[in-house]
């Protein structure tokens, strides 16, 4: 199980093996071995690796053993305590560049855990909870998974922002939906829908062929949008202070967008999981709106 659940960590069976410390035959053997115990493929061989269907739980079986047995170590050795446990989590990109590190910092600095962060749209991350391959996410998604606990962190509020040079060029007559369809848009990439949302509630149908950079870094991104070559969507956690400074302006001031933010984690008695998750609870309500 170790290996099977390395092999879909790192992506592939060579970075398996030196994650293992054995050669990338012997990962091949044991996961062969445990689909021939279990009767049944667990493993797409495809670039990544995929878990089937009944791999997706041997996945999640063995992510859980791990945090049992480290709280079982703690119990029976004083001195495990010593020893960092790595938590895989589920995250959005826009908390990881506001609110997250502010909120958790604390709780890193005095314990020992160590953070797999796997980052992907708020829309998407619960489908790695699913998946078996973190122990919780912060996701968009109210509906608990089976299996787990889900907590209000709290909302994150988005606007429309460009620069007042570019809302000039491009919006000099107010913003509308010919300005829309040929002013440049920045978007995170393709699974982001939050312009698509906003833009769809002001004008009820999104212009076709807008022009498009796509920029996956946060902090790029504000960059992008600070030195006038696009407009988009940014968190106010990130754009208000900007606004109120004149570098920003909101282009529509009555079309925001918020979006909850919810914790979802396995449903163990892991005190790792439960004191991350008071943490995270507790300070991310404090921080967000």
């Amino acid at each position: 199980m170790e290996a099977l659940a390395a092999v879909i960590d790192e992506g592939g069976f060579e970075r398996a093996a030196q994650t293992l410390h054995i050669t990338q035959s012997a990962v091949s053997q044991r996961v062969k071995l445990l689909e021939e115990a279990a009767g049944q493929v667990l493993l797409i061989r495809s670039v990544p690796p995929r878990p089937t269907g009944a791999g997706i739980k041997v996945l999640k079986h063995c992510n859980q053993v791990r945090l049992l047995e480290a709280d079982l170590l703690k119990g029976l050795n004083p001195f495990s305590e010593k020893r960092f446990r790595t938590l895989a989590l589920g995250i959005n990109a826009d908390s990881i560049a506001t609110w997250f590190f502010p909120a958790m910092n604390p709780y890193l600095a005095t314990e020992p855990v160590t953070l797999d962060l796997r980052v992907d749209d708020q829309d998407q991350t619960h489908k790695m909870l699913r998946r078996g391959e973190v122990l919780g996410c912060i996701s968009s998604q109210k509906a608990s998974v089976q299996g787990c606990s889900v907590a209000l962190l709290g909302t994150m509020n988005y606007r429309l922002v460009a620069t007042p040079q570019f809302m000039e060029r491009w919006f000099g007559q107010g913003f509308s939906k010919k300005g829309v369809a040929h002013a440049p848009l920045l978007v995170f990439n393709k699974k982001d829908e939050l312009q698509s949302g906003i833009l769809g509630r002001e004008f009820g149908q999104v212009p076709q062929d807008i022009p498009i950079h796509y920029l996956p870094s946060t902090e790029k991104f504000l960059e992008f949008i600070v030195a006038g070559l696009a407009y988009g969507v940014v968190p106010d956690l990130q754009s208000l202070d900007l606004i109120n400074k004149g570098v920003l302006v909101d282009l529509i001031p009555h079309g925001h967008m918020a979006v909850s933010l919810f914790w979802h984690s396995w449903n163990l008695k892991s005190r790792f999981i439960e004191g991350f998750s008071k943490q995270l609870v507790v300070r991310a309500r404090e921080l967000l709106y």
